[in-house]
């Protein structure tokens, strides 16, 4: 099984994946860098001012934390300040930071998000973003789109991780069936520029995991089904899980093959 997280990030996965058998083979996508700087910190202060607050991910909420109490987020009154966060990972990470009061969407993607009561109507509202630079972008385009006086503190960058002849070669020493759990689109372009054709080659025989359609259509189009339709009539090369949870990717993984044990 094939993990694409951020350098540091990896344990969760492995920990999953010892609950359900499998081995884990780390290739970090992305080196994440938190910000420090003066222009950061004003950034955060206004965005944390905000009468709704979101976070995109667990890496806003730990880069976020050192420079500014998140618990300072409550202080206003419920009525007042809406902290919303893009999952439950978000969310878990911003109760550890002091904030217990956060609102997730069921589907944990930025349309899930976007969708929620709380912003389907921000016209003239100040709204902060607790994010990084880069990805989609949907998220700040659509409330802005919207009305919504937007206040973004960019407080971590996403970086391509550099992988090493170690990376490589476990993944080209792997044997079996090889699965790919993938949550991250910038991630999984990184991986595939970064590694040599061999290590290519076996990484698209993965069978997918995909956190969302969205990543899905993406490992289609970076050719993870590289032959007709009719030679692969009966298995199905991409799954999807309900989030990018670990422990919800494995379990995808494990009603997979068993799906594809008994055709």
């Amino acid at each position: 099984m094939v993990s694409l997280r951020p350098v540091g990030r990896h344990a969760a996965v492995r920990r999953a994946a010892l609950e359900f058998g499998a081995a884990t083979i780390s290739l970090p996508g992305l080196r994440l860098r938190a910000r420090e700087d003066a222009p950061t910190r004003r950034a955060l202060a206004d965005a944390l001012d905000c009468e709704r607050v979101i976070f995109t991910s667990p890496a806003a909420v730990r880069s976020a934390t050192p420079l500014q109490t998140l618990a300072t987020v409550r202080k206003r009154a419920v009525a007042e300040r809406v902290v919303l966060a893009i999952g439950r990972g978000t969310a878990a990470t911003l109760r550890l930071a002091g904030v217990d009061a956060v609102t997730t969407p069921e589907t944990e993607t930025s349309e899930g998000l976007l969708a929620l009561p709380e912003l389907r109507h921000v016209a003239g509202a100040r709204i902060g973003l607790i994010t990084a630079p880069g990805g989609r972008g949907l998220i700040a385009s659509t409330l802005a789109a919207h009305g919504a006086d937007l206040r973004i503190a960019e407080v971590y960058a996403r970086e391509p991780a550099r992988l090493t002849r170690r990376h490589i070669e476990a993944l080209l020493d792997a044997t079996g069936s090889g699965a790919l759990l993938l949550s991250s689109a910038e991630a999984l372009a990184n991986v595939l520029a970064a590694l040599p054709d061999a290590a290519r080659a076996r990484l698209l025989d993965c069978t997918v995991i995909a956190s969302s359609e969205r990543l899905a259509d993406v490992a289609r189009a970076a050719g993870f089904i590289r032959f007709p339709v009719a030679r692969d009539a009966g298995f199905k090369r991409i799954a999807m899980a309900v989030s990018a949870q670990p422990r919800e990717l494995l379990a995808a993984l494990a009603a997979h093959a068993k799906s594809q044990r008994f055709r």
